[in-house]
């Protein structure tokens, strides 16, 4: 089967159909100078202040929302619609609908607010593009399926019922310590959020942004808004919470809602308190959307006062303008990029006291966070932070994955200052240890965040109203452990790490990562796609426990699950072609699809190879190597040949696929330097090993 034929493609999707196409293909064989190439390349997308930064492509409803809002502010001329009205019409596909990744087949959510957002940029209803998102939206279900975020934006327009939503009451946000839910046992992405729901389910706005404007077609029932609450259940605890969403809804329809004025006067505060002096509100867009809604809309601050206007601010900064599109982020990725790019040019050579790495180790320094932030609410003592948001600025959630990966990337670079660096890592290890959670692994943001019936919630449709341990989080803790004990720093050499992090901590995350191991050896990646990234963090993260070669046979089961998902002649990716019907490429890289996340037979497959993947696929496969003394040397060289290969002139590599997680089967992200940083990083590793003698040198190789 044709691949090109077998994908349903973007419109004028130039970047996808060159990764499908593999038309930039090259005969690069040159290892020392395909690294350089690309140190160039990194070293000349650094920001004068000292940091990498990169879009962080997501799906089409941010921008969707971002039309609906400033329709609502009644500012609507401030932004380029046209530019807008542009990128949506390209993103739509051949079959009528928007897509969450590349590839997928269409998603109900993403066309049905981009349907609204066309209409309110006055493309009529009779525009071929809309007609055929219709019967898109239709043959998946109409609005009653799609997801809460998309009906409270269509509810905020008079075109879904507020009553259809799940009942929010505001008395949630009093809710002590003692009592079984708190806000605190949500996740913080969710928690954010969903204190200025508390606000919005309760004064129920609708905006008429047009006297004509209705989208009753995109229902399934003709012309009618449909007066089913929620779907029905699939099992008895959903059943439970149904019941109690009818209760309160009930009470509130006679006016029973205790604590009202108090619960509402508390999510204010909350929300208030925790407003950056930037503008910036926990990081990421949602709670930014809904923060500036309830400023202007419901507590009545005008959109010029320095509150509002910064926070405005703060969202501008997430769009991303070019001359004929603008596009929204979902967050900004500064701490992240940075951390990463300096651990690539570290690794493949650059000294550790280049001013370049300088420069980014003192911006990374000045951006450590020591407010106590909603983290400390689990912690049981007073004790002061040290972490690392991945924004600019989100002081009150910095998260450990992100802390962990600036560690590293500091303990590389040799400051001026080595005092001042040593303490910043300290204060880092010390508060990382105190957000261990009790099955032995560590979450993103918060301890022991993992009450499981949250997700049985009618809120919770998107599954992401928890943070509990996940593997790739644990392993990188457990990564950076390893490299502070092994590689030569001021810290390890004084002994402090086992202060900072004692080794019983240390095992209770690997027997984690061991019992997190799946039957066929790959692990679950939960903010990668997806076992590929699972299971090389875990790999890198056991090849560097104490004591070495401890865990061989995890090791070894997941190093071979790496080659048998190796895109090669031979492999047994070749049975995946019957399961998801498309050709597969044979060019020795690796790939996985988001869809793996929802088909567990489609477990690290993809038609075609990335950059990313691949280059996460060779480390995993060089440190299971270094742990058991016996490299894949097959699989490391091909994998490596296609990395030079595939290696653009300007010393790039380019990838259209998402790589990237949010939240599991509901968005995916594009880190857009995830296809440079990450390969430098693998060829590194592989150089290393040849040079030292533990890897033979292939005859087509160049160094």
């Amino acid at each position: 089967m044709d691949t090109m034929a077998s994908v349903m493609l973007p419109y004028n999707q130039d970047d996808y159909m060159e990764d499908l196409s593999h038309d930039h293909r090259n005969n690069k064989t040159q290892l020392s100078k395909a690294m350089e190439d690309s140190q160039k390349l990194l070293l000349s997308l650094q920001y004068p202040e000292g940091y990498w930064w990169a879009e962080l492509e997501a799906n089409v409803t941010l921008t969707a929302h971002t039309v609906v809002l400033y329709k609502i502010l009644g500012i609507s001329e401030q932004l380029p619609f046209h530019k807008i009205e542009k990128y949506l019409r390209r993103m739509q596909c051949s079959h009528g609908g928007w897509e969450l990744s590349y590839g997928d087949g269409g998603c109900l959510n993403c066309t049905i607010e981009s349907y609204v957002a066309l209409r309110l940029l006055n493309v009529p209803k009779t525009d071929p593009a809309l007609q055929s998102a219709k019967l898109f939206i239709l043959s998946r279900g109409g609005v009653d399926k799609s997801r809460i975020f998309t009906k409270i934006c269509l509810a905020l327009m008079g075109c879904y019922k507020w009553s259809n939503l799940p009942a929010l009451p505001p008395w949630i946000t009093l809710l002590p310590s003692w009592f079984p839910f708190t806000i605190y046992h949500t996740s913080s992405w969710a928690r954010a959020t969903l204190v200025l729901l508390v606000i919005l389910f309760d004064k129920k706005l609708v905006f008429r942004l047009g006297a004509d404007l209705s989208f009753d077609e995109l229902y399934t029932k003709e012309g009618v808004m449909s007066s089913c609450n929620m779907p029905a259940s699939r099992d008895w605890k959903s059943s439970i919470f149904l019941g109690v969403d009818y209760f309160l809804k009930a009470m509130e329809r006679v006016g029973l809602v205790p604590f009202r004025e108090r619960g509402l006067k508390e999510a204010t505060r909350w929300f208030l308190a925790r407003l950056e002096e930037t503008g910036d509100y926990a990081g990421i867009y949602p709670p930014m959307f809904y923060a500036i809604v309830c400023m202007n809309k419901i507590l009545g601050v005008e959109l010029t006062d320095p509150i509002v206007s910064r926070t405005m601010c703060a969202l501008r900064k997430y769009f991303v303008e070019r001359d004929d599109e603008l596009v929204v982020q979902s967050s900004l990725s500064p701490v992240w990029d940075t951390a990463l790019a300096v651990r690539s040019l570290v690794e493949s050579g650059m000294e550790p006291d280049h001013p370049v790495l300088q420069k980014a180790g003192e911006w990374l320094l000045k951006n450590q966070v020591s407010l106590q932030g909603d983290w400390a609410y689990n912690v049981p003592f007073a004790y002061g932070g040290g972490g690392w948001a991945f924004q600019f600025c989100n002081r009150w959630y910095p998260d450990i994955d992100d802390t962990a990966c600036v560690v590293m990337a500091l303990n590389g670079i040799r400051m001026r200052d080595e005092e001042k660096k040593c303490g910043a890592i300290r204060r880092a290890v010390n508060w990382i240890r105190h957000l261990q959670s009790t099955p032995g692994g560590w979450g993103a943001y918060d301890k022991d965040n993992d009450k499981e019936w949250l997700k049985s919630t009618p809120i919770d449709d998107m599954k992401g109203l928890t943070d509990p341990n996940t593997v790739d989080v644990t392993a990188r803790v457990v990564e950076m452990v390893g490299r502070l004990k092994r590689e030569c720093t001021i810290m390890s050499q004084c002994s402090l790490i086992d202060t900072c992090m004692p080794p019983d901590s240390v095992d209770r995350a690997l027997a984690y990562l061991k019992y997190e191991q799946e039957e066929e050896g790959c692990w679950f990646g939960r903010w990668g796609v997806n076992y590929i990234y699972g299971t090389s963090g875990a790999l890198v993260a056991l090849a560097l426990a104490p004591p070495r070669g401890a865990y061989k046979e995890e090791i070894r089961r997941g190093a071979k699950w790496l080659v048998r998902m190796q895109n090669k002649a031979g492999s047994s990716m070749s049975d995946r072609e019957a399961v998801n019907g498309a050709a597969r490429t044979e060019d020795g890289g690796w790939g996985e699809t988001c869809s793996s996340y929802g088909d567990l037979k489609l477990k690290g497959w993809c038609e075609v190879s990335t950059a990313s993947q691949t280059a996460w696929a060779l480390q995993g496969l060089i440190a299971a190597g270094d742990a058991l003394g016996d490299y894949e040397e097959d699989a490391i060289h091909l994998g490596i040949k296609y990395l030079l290969s595939t290696q653009r002139g300007d010393g790039s590599w380019h990838e259209a696929f998402f790589t990237g997680t949010g939240f599991p089967c509901h968005f995916y992200l594009r880190y857009h330097m995830y296809a440079q940083y990450f390969p430098l990083m693998a060829l590194a590793r592989y150089r290393r090993r040849i040079e030292d003698g533990r890897i033979g040198k292939p005859s087509w190789l160049h160094m």
